[in-house]
């Protein structure tokens, strides 16, 4: 998979994906990631990428030319199919949208700055908007590398067990269940019994129902009326035991 950052602070970009997970995935081929100076693509000497906007009102808009210029250049390296630019207006970016986009062959991201790029990027350019939350950030560097990283978990060979994806939060829908390791006992709290007997049955059993558990406290919201038919006949009837366990008084005090 091909990744094409544009942004205005590419040594952001290259200082993250170098790391960790992100960067044996690239060393392996396994993902690709660009990031380009959308500052290369002005046509004047001093290289300007802003201007006020029409209209008057504070702060400064990115232009359109440099930005479509930047996206004309990747014509022979990209397919363009999916031009994203991460803005606050767009889609909430979820675990379905993520694993949709990992199926893309190639990806553009676009990170706004200042008061966000001229409207005629987004209806001349872009193919969608994704926001990673209801909070302001001063660009879009921080939401692209949450995107890439969060894609780079979906494509197989990354995370060397499967098994560690299949049980993130959020994979299926619902949290994910308590995780221990040793010691045994810490400051009086006790690794669960179930954890410890080797019946890999009963351990499944028990994170599935624990991972029910902490959706239903901590994210009700991820168990709505849709959510709950596409659960399995196992699931309802480990969610209908959690629900008899936990009083409604204290599900409302989660909420």
């Amino acid at each position: 998979m091909r990744i094409d950052i544009l942004t205005l602070f590419p040594e952001i970009i290259r200082n993250v994906v170098g790391v960790s997970l992100l960067g044996k995935a690239l060393d392996k081929g396994m993902l690709e990631v660009h990031a380009h100076d959308i500052r290369a693509f002005t046509r004047d000497k001093h290289r300007t990428v802003d201007d006020t906007p029409y209209g008057g009102g504070a702060g400064m808009v990115m232009q359109c030319d440099p930005i479509f210029a930047a996206v004309a250049q990747l014509q022979s390296l990209n397919s363009l199919n999916h031009v994203i630019l991460l803005s606050p207006r767009g889609k909430r970016l979820n675990q379905e949208l993520v694993r949709r986009l990992s199926e893309a062959p190639d990806l553009v991201l676009l990170c706004a700055r200042y008061e966000g790029v001229d409207e005629r990027v987004s209806t001349g350019l872009v193919t969608e908007e994704i926001s990673i939350g209801d909070y302001v950030l001063s660009g879009g560097e921080l939401p692209a590398l949450v995107l890439v990283e969060a894609i780079s978990r979906m494509l197989p060979g990354v995370i060397g067990d499967w098994e560690s994806v299949e049980t993130d939060s959020f994979y299926d829908g619902i949290l994910g269940p308590p995780q221990y390791t040793r010691p045994v006992e810490f400051q009086g709290l006790k690794v669960p019994d179930v954890l410890m007997n080797g019946n890999h049955a009963a351990i499944r059993r028990w994170r599935r129902k624990e991972a029910l558990r902490a959706t239903l406290l901590r994210r009700p919201d991820l168990l709505n009326v849709e959510a709950r038919i596409k659960l399995s006949d196992t699931d309802q009837q480990l969610l209908a035991e959690v629900e008899a366990e936990v009083p409604i008084t204290e599900r409302e005090k989660q909420t």
